[in-house]
C-alpha cells in the first residue's frame, strides 16, 4: 500500500487535498500491523485514522466510542460520504439491532461503533472472531486512565481485548492526556511495542481571555448578542446555574437550553440535538457536556464559573473551532469561585483526593490570574515548551501594566517569616493577609501573632489585593504553596534572597478587558523522531486544511448557502456541518465555483457528495451572481 493510495482516497472519499500533522504517519503504522498510540488535539482529524484505512483493510474495524450521541454522528457522516458503517447501542429497537447484527454477519460495513459495554458482552466479544476484525480502534481513550479527567471504569475492561483478539492490532486516540495518562493508556491497554505520536497542544486559531467576574449574566448576554451568527456552549459549574442561565438567554430572545445530567435521558439528547442541528445558539452546560462532540463551528466557549482543572478546562475549550476557522474561549473569573471550590475539597473524605484536588485548584487559579501568555501556559502544563510568538490570548495582545512592587513583596515575604519566626510553624495564604491587615482573629490571638513587626503593615491594600499579590509571588517563584488540608505558605530560596538583598521586585495589575474577538495566531512547526518508538512532536501545528483566518468570502452568499446547506440537513435528518462545513461553505463563497470541476476543487467535496450536491449548490451560486450581476472571483 503506498501513500499515493491513502491521498487518492482522501480526496475520492472524504475531498480533502492534505493530510493534518501526523495522520499519514499513524495510518501508515497502524495499516502495517502495529499497534498506535495518538494523541491529537481536539479538531486534529483522529477518527480519519481509522476511518480511512478502513476502506483499504479487508475485514471489519470496530470503534470503541463511549458516547450513543457521537456513534451516531460518525455513522450519519459515513453514509453522507458513502462509506458502510453501523453502530450497536442501547438506544436501538431490538429489530433493529438484529438488523444491522445480520448485516455484520453478511460483511456489509466497514465501521462498526460500539459501546465498551456491548463490546465487553462475552457473546459480543467471541462474535467477533468470526467477523473477521481488522483493527479495534480506541477513541476517548484517556478514559481508561484514572489519572485522567474523565475516567470511566467500563474502560478498565477493554484490557481483555488482547486476549480474545491477541494478533488484532490496537489504535489508541484522544486529544488530551498528560505523560503520566499516556503511559497508563498504553499499559491498561497493554499495546505491543506501539508507535506513539504525539502532537502539540496549541490551537492556533483559538483565541483565549479572562476576565474579571461582574454581574456575570449580563456579560454572557452582552457576548453573545454581539455575535447573533454565532453558536457556542457556556459551561456552569452547577446544574442549577445551567437552566438558570438558558431561561434567562431564551427570555431575553437568544435560543439557548440547558444540558446536564439532572436531565432526562430523552431530553439530553433533544437538547444535544437542537445544537447540533443548529436550531439553538447556545448550551448552557455542566462538565456533563462536551466530550466527542463533534459540532466543527462552535465559535465560543464560555466558562461561567472556575473549572476544576487545568486539563478539563483544556478539553472544554477545545471544543471551540474544530473547523480550523477563528473561535474564542472567554473564561470569567471571581474571586467567589475559588472559594466554593475550596469548600467543596473540604467536603471529600479522602484525603488524597482532597490533595489532588487543591493541587488543581491551584494550578487553574494561577492560569486565571497569570500575566503570562495564556497559551503558554497552556502547553506548560502539558509540558510543552511554546515557541511563540502568540497575537491570540488576552495578555498578549493587551499586556498588563507592571509597576515596582518591590515594597508590597517585601511587607508580604517578611510577614511569611516573621510569623514562622514566632510560632515555629507555617500557616495559610489568608492568615497572611489577615495578619498583614490587621485582622483581630481568634487564631490571630491565640498565636500572639498581632505581636509580630508585620501585624498591620499593609493596611493601605485590601485583603483581596493582598491574596493576589501573595498569588503572584507563588507564581514567580517567590513563595511556595502545600496542597495539604491546611495549606502553608513558604519562602523559597529565591525569596529568601529577595527578602535578604532587598531585590527589586516586578508585580502586573489585575486588569479586567472586554470580550472583543482577535484575530487567530499561527506559528511555526517543529518535529522530532526518535527511538524504537515513534515519537512525533508537532509543537504548534494548526488544525485545520484551510488556514484559519485567510478564507475571506461573500458574507451574502456564505448565509445564503448556509441556508440551503441547513435544508439538505434537515431533509436527511442530519446536523448541517455533516452537508458541509463552514469551510467548505465559506470556500464556495470566496471561489464562486461555477461548473463540477470547480465545484470538486472545494474542500470537503468527494465523490459521493459531488455526486449529490454539486447541481444543488451550483445552481444556488449561479442564481445569487446573476441575481447580483456578479463577476466571479475565480472558477478554480
Amino acid at each position: 500500500m503506498s501513500s499515493n493510495t491513502l491521498q487518492d482516497l482522501l480526496k475520492r472519499a472524504f475531498g480533502f487535498d492534505s493530510f493534518r500533522p501526523l495522520q499519514r504517519e499513524i495510518m501508515e503504522d497502524s495499516l502495517a500491523g502495529r499497534d498506535v498510540f495518538a494523541l491529537l488535539p481536539t479538531g486534529g482529524g483522529k477518527s480519519l485514522c481509522y476511518q480511512l484505512p478502513a476502506l483499504i483493510r479487508p475485514g471489519l474495524t470496530v470503534v470503541v466510542s463511549p458516547l450513543i450521541a457521537l456513534m451516531k454522528d460518525q455513522v450519519d457522516a459515513m453514509d453522507v460520504m458513502g462509506i458502510p458503517a453501523t453502530c450497536l447501542n442501547s438506544s436501538l429497537e431490538s429489530e433493529e439491532a438484529a438488523r444491522r447484527q445480520e448485516g455484520l454477519e453478511r460483511g456489509e460495513y466497514r465501521l462498526l461503533y460500539v459501546a465498551p459495554e456491548r463490546l465487553m458482552l462475552p457473546g459480543f466479544l467471541q462474535s467477533l472472531r468470526r467477523r473477521n476484525v481488522s483493527l479495534i480502534a480506541v477513541d476517548e481513550a484517556h478514559c481508561i486512565s484514572e489519572w485522567g479527567h474523565d475516567f470511566r471504569p467500563e474502560y478498565r475492561r477493554l484490557s481483555e481485548l488482547r486476549d480474545v483478539l491477541p494478533e488484532t492490532p490496537i489504535l489508541a486516540l484522544t486529544a488530551t492526556a498528560t505523560e503520566r495518562v499516556r503511559d497508563d493508556i498504553l499499559r491498561q491497554l497493554r499495546l505491543s511495542n506501539p508507535a506513539v505520536y504525539v502532537a502539540g497542544f496549541n490551537r492556533p486559531n483559538l483565541t483565549y481571555r479572562v476576565i474579571a467576574k461582574h454581574r456575570p449574566y449580563e456579560q454572557v448576554r452582552s457576548y453573545v448578542h454581539a455575535r447573533p451568527a454565532q453558536s457556542g456552549i457556556v459551561y456552569c459549574q452547577s446544574r442549577r446555574t445551567a437552566e438558570r442561565l438558558a431561561e434567562r438567554l431564551r427570555a431575553d430572545g437568544i435560543p439557548a437550553r440547558p444540558y446536564h445530567a439532572g436531565l432526562g435521558a430523552q431530553e439530553r439528547t433533544r437538547h444535544q440535538e437542537l445544537f447540533l442541528r443548529d436550531e439553538i445558539r447556545v448550551i448552557a452546560a455542566t462538565i456533563a457536556f462536551g466530550m466527542g462532540i463533534n459540532k466543527p463551528n462552535v465559535r465560543f466557549v464560555i466558562h461561567y464559573d472556575l473549572p476544576k482543572n487545568v486539563e478539563g478546562y483544556y478539553q472544554e475549550t477545545g471544543r471551540a473551532g474544530r473547523d480550523g476557522l477563528p473561535a474564542e474561549c472567554l473564561l470569567l473569573f471571581g474571586a467567589g469561585d475559588t472559594v466554593k471550590y475550596a469548600q467543596f475539597i473540604e467536603q471529600k473524605t479522602d484525603p488524597s483526593e482532597q490533595a489532588i484536588a487543591r493541587r488543581q485548584l491551584q494550578e487553574i487559579v494561577h492560569y486565571a490570574e497569570s500575566a503570562r501568555c495564556r497559551r503558554l501556559e497552556l502547553l506548560g502544563y502539558f509540558g510543552e515548551a511554546f515557541q511563540g510568538p502568540c497575537i491570540a490570548c488576552d495578555n498578549c495582545l493587551s499586556p498588563r501594566h507592571t509597576f515596582d512592587g518591590t515594597v508590597l513583596a517585601q511587607k508580604f515575604l517578611s510577614c511569611v517569616y516573621r510569623i514562622r519566626e514566632k510560632s515555629g510553624f507555617g500557616v495559610g495564604l489568608n492568615h497572611v493577609v489577615e495578619v498583614l491587615t490587621g485582622a483581630s482573629t481568634e487564631k490571630i490571638r491565640r498565636w500572639r501573632h498581632e505581636t509580630v513587626s508585620t501585624y498591620g503593615l499593609g493596611t493601605e491594600h485590601s485583603r483581596q489585593e493582598w491574596a493576589a499579590i501573595g498569588r503572584e509571588l507563588v507564581r514567580l517563584g517567590l513563595l511556595q504553596q502545600t496542597a495539604t488540608k491546611f495549606s502553608i505558605l513558604e519562602l523559597t530560596a529565591q525569596g529568601r534572597t529577595v527578602l535578604s538583598e532587598r531585590a527589586s521586585v516586578t508585580l502586573s495589575r489585575q486588569m479586567a478587558r472586554p470580550p472583543a474577538l482577535a484575530a487567530p495566531a499561527v506559528s511555526s512547526v517543529r518535529s522530532e523522531r526518535g527511538g524504537a518508538k515513534v515519537i512525533h512532536t508537532e509543537r504548534s501545528a494548526g488544525t485545520g486544511r484551510v488556514p484559519a483566518g485567510e478564507i475571506r468570502c461573500d458574507e451574502a452568499l456564505f448565509e445564503r448557502l448556509r441556508h440551503l446547506r441547513k435544508r439538505l440537513a434537515d431533509e436527511r435528518n442530519v446536523p448541517a456541518y455533516i452537508v458541509f462545513s463552514d469551510v467548505s461553505l465559506r470556500q464556495m463563497a470566496r471561489d464562486v465555483p461555477r461548473d463540477t470541476p470547480a465545484f470538486s476543487r472545494i474542500t470537503g467535496v468527494g465523490e459521493k457528495k459531488l455526486r449529490e450536491f454539486a447541481e444543488i449548490f451550483l445552481s444556488e451560486i449561479t442564481a445569487y451572481v446573476e441575481a447580483h450581476a456578479r463577476v466571479p472571483i475565480s472558477s478554480v
